[in-house]
C-alpha cells in the first residue's frame, strides 16, 4: 500500500496548517535573577493552589510565582 505524502502549504479539511510559533530553547531560559524568601500565607491560599496544581500536573510554588510575577509585571511602572 502506498502512503500518500501531505503538502504542507493545503488545508486539512476545515484545519489549516500553521507555521511553528514557538521560541527556540535559548530563549526559554529565565534572564532575571531569582531570590529566595519566606512568606506566611492562609492554609486556605495555599491549599487552593495545591488543589489546582495537582490538577494541572504542576508545583503549586511555580504557580504561585507566576501569579507574583504578572501581578507585579502589570502594576509596575519601571518596565521590565
Amino acid at each position: 500500500m502506498k502512503e500518500k505524502m501531505m503538502d504542507s502549504s493545503k488545508p486539512i479539511g476545515k484545519m489549516t496548517r500553521i507555521n511553528d510559533f514557538l521560541p527556540p530553547p535559548e530563549e526559554l531560559i529565565m534572564s532575571e535573577e531569582t531570590v529566595k524568601i519566606t512568606i506566611f500565607l492562609k492554609k486556605s491560599s495555599v491549599d487552593f493552589f495545591k488543589h489546582k496544581a495537582q490538577e494541572c500536573h504542576t508545583k503549586y510554588q511555580r504557580m504561585i510565582r507566576e501569579l507574583i510575577d504578572r501581578y507585579a509585571s502589570q502594576y509596575s511602572s519601571v518596565k521590565q
